[in-house]
C-alpha cells in the first residue's frame, strides 16, 4: 500500500502461449534512491494460481527507481517437463533448447503516493509490460 510518501507496487503475469495465468514464477524485488544509487534487494515472491503477486515487499521511503526480476527459466523448465509428460514425442523436437529469456528484469521510476501494477505478458520467445491500472 502506498503512502503519501512512498510507492506501491504490484505485479501479474499471464503466459500468451497458454492463454493462461503463470503459477510458480519467483519474482524478486530492488529498489534504489537516485539514478546513480544502489540497487537494495527487498525480498520476493512467487505468482499464485492466478498469475499475481499479493505480497510483494513494501519500498523504502525515497524510492524513485524499482526493479522487478522474473525467474522465467525455471518456469518454462517445469512447464516443458510437464508438456513431455503428458506428450513424450515432444521431447525430442525440443533438442535441449535453453530457454530463450532465461530471466525479465523490468526496471521503471516511481513517484511517492502512487501505485504501480506492472503487468508482464510472457511467452518463450517475447515478452512485453505496461503499467496497469
Amino acid at each position: 500500500m502506498s503512502t503519501s510518501t512512498t510507492a506501491s507496487v504490484s505485479t501479474h503475469i499471464l503466459d500468451t502461449s497458454a492463454g493462461r495465468p503463470a503459477e510458480a514464477v519467483a519474482v524478486r524485488l530492488a529498489a534504489r534512491q537516485g539514478s546513480d544509487a544502489d540497487w537494495q534487494a527487498l525480498g520476493g515472491s512467487a505468482t499464485d494460481a492466478d498469475g499475481r503477486c499479493k505480497d510483494l515487499p513494501a519500498l523504502p521511503e525515497g524510492t524513485t527507481h524499482v526493479r522487478l526480476d522474473f525467474d522465467t527459466e525455471t518456469y518454462f523448465a517445469k512447464k516443458q517437463a510437464a508438456a513431455q509428460q503428458d506428450a513424450p514425442a515432444l521431447r525430442d523436437s525440443e533438442n535441449g533448447r535453453p530457454v530463450f529469456f532465461p530471466e525479465v528484469a523490468i526496471t521503471f521510476a516511481v513517484v511517492p503516493g502512487e501505485h504501480y501494477h506492472v503487468p508482464l505478458l510472457l511467452n518463450p520467445f517475447g515478452y512485453s509490460v505496461y503499467r496497469g491500472s
